[in-house]
């Protein structure tokens, strides 16, 4: 199975260079003039017209060919935007409902009008299993006056059975570029919205989940400010590093030797790169010395696997959280 951006044959997928947020590399990069319908269509996310089908199996035996329903699961398929042929994209069960990324709109389209965002970006991963829209808020964070911040709200959701439509609060400094995607003490930084066909219901679930993002942003400019206002020595800082990443026990000589270099780039992001200079020495600096590593520097194959990454994996989530809670 593909776990990378969907490009298709004509090249319409974008590519960006290094230091833009993750999701500038991924999808189709939007204008702030966008309805969520243009978005889409920009996109190639409009027309998909997602079905379930019906599953069956095929049992080969010396005695012939024989086909079997499979009455407890679907397939669910769209038409390919591009080919406009079908195209499979998972197995659910016989209860999934399907949402289309059109239905989609009213909801994207009430965060942008009370919420003020524009679209970034918007795409599709893993061959259409997985949808996705960024978009960036007007209000921009200075913390101690010094570190840019910009706010995102970063909209995911799944035609496979694999996620619901979910919108995380991300943070992105802009120095570096990385996202600061983590649950606060005060706050826990995203929404999952029930799949109903009831629009009443999905925009009451907008109001709240806008009303948490503004929550969560307020809460995290309060918690950074502190982290700013911390002194981090390098021996703690490699203390964390250690904790997020232990030596196993009996390393290989390859195993050492990654966990050597490791050290090595996130000492350096720490110390002397140009992006933590005005916080240097802080647990603020240490916590994007970690992220900076993770969103670009950790080995992704490519950039575009990198962008992916940064945006879906519970993993690189993690490890930030854990850094977060280590470090605030």
């Amino acid at each position: 199975m593909a776990h990378e951006l969907e490009v298709f044959a004509d090249g319409r997928a974008a590519f960006a260079t290094a230091r833009l947020d993750a999701w500038h590399r991924l999808g189709t990069v939007t204008t702030d003039c966008m309805t969520a319908e243009q978005a889409l269509s920009t996109a190639l996310l409009s027309g998909w017209n997602i079905r379930k089908a019906r599953l069956q199996a095929v049992d080969l035996t010396a005695d012939g060919v024989t086909v079997l329903d499979v009455p407890d699961y679907q397939a669910t398929v769209r038409t390919h935007p591009v080919t406009g042929k079908p195209d499979l994209l998972g197995v659910v069960g016989a209860e999934y409902k399907v949402i289309q990324n059109e239905e989609c709109t009213e909801l994207i389209n009430l965060l942008v009008d009370e919420s003020g965002a524009h679209f970034e970006t918007a795409g599709s991963l893993r061959g259409g299993r997985q949808v996705f829209l960024t978009l960036k808020l007007p209000k921009q964070m200075y913390l101690a006056g010094i570190d840019a911040i910009d706010l995102y709200l970063a909209l995911t959701t799944s035609h496979d059975g694999s996620a619901a439509l979910r919108i995380d609060a991300t943070p992105v400094r802009i120095v570096c570029a990385n996202t600061q995607r983590m649950a606060l003490r005060a706050s826990r930084g995203h929404y999952t919205f029930r799949h109903t066909a009831n629009v009443k219901g999905k925009i009451a679930q907008a109001r709240s989940a806008i009303g948490l993002m503004f929550d969560y942003n307020e809460a995290f400019e309060a918690e950074a400010q502190a982290m700013i206002e911390t002194e981090l020595s390098l021996a703690r800082f490699r203390k964390v590093c250690e904790d997020l990443w232990p030596m196993p026990d009996n390393p290989t000589t390859r195993t050492r030797g990654y966990h050597a270099r490791r050290t090595a780039t996130l000492d350096e992001l720490f110390t002397t790169a140009d992006t933590q200079a005005n916080v240097r020495g802080t647990a603020w600096a240490g916590l994007q010395a970690i992220g900076e590593y993770l969103d670009h520097h950790a080995p992704a194959g490519n950039a575009a696997r990198r962008a992916e990454r940064v945006l879906t994996s519970s993993t690189v989530t993690r490890i930030k959280q854990d850094a977060y809670t280590l470090l605030a």
